[in-house]
């Protein structure tokens, strides 16, 4: 196949995010998306070096889609929530890339400035020095962990159908608490965990 005389970072990172949302994260290749691109697996490692690398483009490509534009507001609380919700929603709609987003969020520009602007949200709120630190490792933990768990390991999945049933004489607290869980929908359990995230920083300043 003919290689095209030039590509941009850009145009490898959208065919391997192609790869990824037809065919999911273990269809990615250097081969694949030499295919979506119509050129040889040989000519594409003229542009990248592996698939490592292929990894971080289509994160960085995902994420700096994030408007890190600072929101309305009333409240630091209300702000940082519609911020949250911008990860959220730009990643859920690529769900294979999920799993590389804690390995390659360092290197995209698009969280470093979504971050930034948190930082000024929290600074506002009066949160500083070292509890600033803590407060955004917190949120980003908080937001990574909650993304991962909704696409891999959903509460309306069979993880949580099967504890509801273990032995209540065994295991009571877990089997209540899963009964539980089958009631509660994608949206009340990111808001309601980042809710108690908010109200620690809160208490903490």
């Amino acid at each position: 196949m003919p290689r095209p005389r030039s590509l941009t970072q850009g145009q490898i990172a959208a065919a391997a995010l192609a790869v990824i949302d037809r065919d999911g994260l273990a269809a990615l290749s250097m081969r694949t998306v030499a295919g979506e691109l119509g050129m040889s697996t040989m000519a594409l490692y003229r542009y990248v070096g592996d698939r490592d690398e292929l990894e971080g483009l289509v994160v960085e490509l995902v994420l700096d889609g994030v408007d890190a534009s600072p929101p309305p507001g009333a409240t630091w609380q209300e702000r940082i929530t519609v911020l949250a919700g911008r990860v959220r929603e730009r990643v859920g709609a690529h769900p294979g890339v999920v799993p590389l987003t804690m390995t390659h969020r360092h290197r995209s520009a698009g969280i470093l400035r979504w971050s930034e602007t948190v930082l000024g949200v929290l600074a506002e709120a009066g949160v500083e020095g070292p509890e600033r630190v803590v407060a955004l490792r917190g949120l980003l933990s908080y937001l990574i962990g909650a993304i991962q768990l909704e696409h891999l390991g959903p509460l309306s999945g069979e993880g949580t159908a099967a504890i509801a049933g273990l032995p209540r004489a065994e295991f009571p607290r877990m089997a209540e608490t899963a009964g539980h869980a089958l009631l509660i929908g994608a949206e009340e359990e990111f808001h309601g965990g980042l809710a108690i995230v908010l109200r620690g920083i809160a208490a903490r300043t």
